[in-house]
């Protein structure tokens, strides 16, 4: 007859200790990430809407996944050269990766509504190249909703994209401007 409240405190427990805390990841599943390239010769622009990412308000963790293809361009042929080869060979690099930290977090109170300044450290991966990243901008949040706005450079030939001639290298700035927004929801 014990065994059985025993049985069902011990389960009880169990289930306890490995249910889901409060204050879980942050996800998003439709991060705009935008990019603008601007040269004497033509302004470039490229939205991405089908960018994943986490926030991780407990150990600061910021991670992103870029779907290379999903760049939209105004001129198909400008979508067509940075799906090439020459360029960010999406074929082969389908994805881009940003995997870093909030460097303060302590600062950021995700329970309370509020817009708090943010700066996030680490490292993306373009074309299986890595470099470091710091990047700045806010965090809002408002009604149990995580949003972020960040705008940062990125020089292109650290990833292996550079050109030294020919209109390439005319049209195309050697530092893009890259600003990334989204709503994150816990999950």
């Amino acid at each position: 007859m014990l065994r059985k409240p025993l049985f069902l405190a011990a389960l009880l427990q169990l289930t306890l200790a490995f249910a889901p805390l409060e204050g879980g990841k942050y996800i998003s599943r439709a991060v705009h990430v935008e990019f603008f390239s601007s040269t004497p010769a033509e302004d470039i622009r490229a939205n991405n809407f089908a960018v994943t990412g986490t926030i991780d308000p407990a150990t600061g963790e910021v991670v992103f996944s870029v779907p290379m293809q999903s760049f939209e361009f105004p001129i198909a042929l400008m979508q067509k050269h940075f799906n090439g080869g020459d360029f960010l060979d999406t074929k082969t690099h389908p994805k881009a990766k940003f995997k870093g930290s909030l460097q303060n977090r302590a600062a950021v109170d995700f329970a309370k509504d509020g817009t708090y300044p943010a700066t996030v450290v680490g490292e993306m991966t373009i074309k299986d190249k890595t470099n470091p990243v710091t990047a700045t901008g806010t965090i809002t949040v408002k009604g149990g909703t995580v949003s972020i706005d960040s705008k940062f450079p990125l020089t292109l030939a650290d990833y292996g994209v550079s050109f030294a001639k020919g209109k390439p290298s005319t049209n195309i700035a050697k530092t893009v401007e890259v600003t990334v927004k989204g709503a994150f929801n816990q999950e």
